[in-house]
């Protein structure tokens, strides 16, 4: 009897840090410290970080050349000698463009600032557009969101429905018409600019982890022209395998059938809970009970990953004339129902406080992460 040799076990391969990628870090670190904290001197920075003064300077120094930080002026705090001088990002001397892809009736884009603050507008309708139509819209909105900012642009950030995989293709978006797009490639090349393209349920998550008063353990549900959700397990992102992580929006929900979906299958939960499907329903209802009904089909699709993932809170975004009172409450007593029993408060289901314009901020978060190293 032979017996097999044993599985060789799989080792992630780390590469040597190099001397210029430890500077990169540090400058990320001096860039997270400042947008985190606010204004600080060099010599807090340094006490903050755990790095000598005179490499604080001198990464402070190189961040004022790059424009990525200022001076503020001296600190109002009274100390002996000569008062410390403020350093902070360039909260206002730089902006970001933010691209929203979900809205069922629009197209929408915005200047940001460094904080999320939202300077300028532009939007196109797209009524029935799909595949090239809609492509093209996007690059003439872009153009002229380009074209209202005020000062310098750190890149562009979008957000879609669909799967984004490497390199900023979007594999598919059948709310779009859209098959293996290279939007990111053609952003760029339409604007010079650096370009980040991520779901748009991601892009939501990222906004409302970075910007707004998300947890470490969350889940939140976009809910527009599709369905998805995104996913933050111990302060990082869930990606998936296949860039996949969170695209709900075509798991069936139950086994009772459902309408045609335009993904070709049957009873997908975007036939309930999509933004123009709950309208639809709506408008031939007496009452709210496809609101109660979407609600609960939510909760049992979204019940396995609150109990394998033991998630604290579960934020839906979306039109709030949709996702208020009656389908939040259904979501909520039906996680409740099909999950462990815990104390109210360890699981927390709510609406987003920011929803108007989530995928915007959070667009502009991807820019943030990618060019400050600030997440």
């Amino acid at each position: 009897m032979t017996t097999a040799p044993p599985r060789a076990r799989r080792v992630r391969q780390r590469s040597a840090v190099q001397p210029a990628h430890g500077r990169r870090h540090n400058l990320s670190l001096v860039l997270q410290s400042l947008y985190s904290t606010g204004a600080m001197s060099r010599a807090d920075l340094a006490r903050e970080l755990g790095l000598t003064k005179v490499t604080v300077s001198d990464l402070v120094s190189q961040l004022l050349e790059s424009g990525h930080a200022v001076e503020l002026g001296p600190s109002e705090v009274v100390r002996p000698g000569k008062p410390a001088t403020l350093v902070d990002v360039n909260r206002t001397g730089l902006q970001i463009i933010g691209v929203d892809l979900t809205a069922h009736e629009v197209l929408l884009a915005a200047v940001l600032d460094l904080d999320g603050n939202i300077l300028a507008r532009a939007e196109r309708s797209i009524g029935d557009e799909r595949g090239k139509q809609i492509l093209d819209t996007l690059l003439d909105l872009v153009h002229e969101i380009v074209g209202a900012a005020t000062a310098p642009l750190l890149g562009v950030g979008v957000g879609t429905p669909g799967l984004v995989g490497p390199g900023g293709v979007v594999s598919t978006a059948p709310n779009l018409g859209w098959t293996d797009v290279p939007l990111r490639d053609l952003l760029a090349e339409a604007t010079q600019l650096p370009v980040f393209v991520c779901n748009d349920a991601d892009a939501a998550v990222h906004a409302h982890y970075t910007l707004g008063d998300g947890g470490d353990d969350l889940l939140l549900v976009k809910i527009g022209r599709g369905v998805g959700c995104g996913l933050i397990v111990g302060g990082q992102r869930v990606r998936g395998a296949h860039f996949a992580a969170g695209e709900i929006g075509h798991v069936t929900v139950g086994t009772d059938g459902g309408a045609p979906c335009r993904c070709g299958k049957v009873g997908c939960l975007e036939t309930w809970l999509s933004a123009p499907n709950l309208e639809k329903a709506l408008a031939g209802a007496t009452d709210d009970a496809p609101l109660r009904e979407a609600g609960e089909r939510l909760g049992i699709a979204l019940a396995p990953v609150v109990g394998v993932l033991d998630l604290s809170e579960v934020v839906l975004s979306g039109p709030e004339h949709l996702l208020g009172d009656a389908l939040l409450r259904a979501v909520d007593e039906t996680l409740r129902a099909r999950t462990l029993a815990r104390p109210a408060e360890d699981l927390v289901v709510r609406l987003a406080s920011d929803s108007t314009d989530i995928v915007l901020r959070g667009a502009s978060v991807l820019v943030l992460w990618d060019q400050l190293g600030v997440a």
